[in-house]
């Protein structure tokens, strides 16, 4: 969604409101289409001396396989956003303003790249998955496996010899 943002420039204490869904189910992140729903955006943005404070909250459904066992793990997120937006800067370095180009801002791009950076880096079924046995793979979530609890490495079998 382009947001027009030339008239709430020109406006000190001008307001604009905006509620509308984001599609990202074509996002593909770690390897999978996680956004199960569309991506519920309200924002607002404000001209509070020169400057448009733009604040955005989402909320959405993710779907992704667990990090650990593999299982199907889905959850609800909702994250607050909030920018200064500015249409010129005196300083080249500073990263606390968003500089906007021809009064208008992608605002699809914007919060998609957000969305992205606030998503956890490991997703897990529950916080003491036990994830998956590495000789047979069975689900340690759902018992024991069965398998040998000391395996020896293949390497080491030799030492084992000059004990015996």
């Amino acid at each position: 969604m382009l947001l027009e943002l030339k008239n709430l420039f020109l406006e000190d204490g001008g307001k604009k409101d905006l509620h509308y869904e984001m599609d990202l189910s074509q996002v593909v992140f770690s390897g999978v289409r996680p956004f199960i729903t569309p991506v519920s955006v309200t924002a607002q943005a404000e001209n509070r001396a020169g400057a448009i404070h733009l604040k955005a909250d989402v909320a959405f459904d993710f779907r992704c396989p667990c990090d650990r066992c593999a299982a199907e793990t889905q959850r609800a997120y909702r994250f607050s956003f909030q920018h200064v937006l500015v249409n010129a800067l005196n300083d080249e370095e500073n990263d606390t303003f968003l500089l906007v180009e021809n009064e208008s801002i992608e605002l699809d791009d914007l919060l998609r790249e957000d969305i992205l950076l606030e998503l956890p880096t490991k997703f897990l079924c529950k916080p003491d998955c036990k994830g998956l046995c590495p000789q047979c793979g069975k689900n340690l979530n759902e018992g024991k496996c069965g398998c040998s609890a000391r395996q020896v490495d293949p390497r080491l079998e030799i030492l084992k010899k000059l004990i015996d």
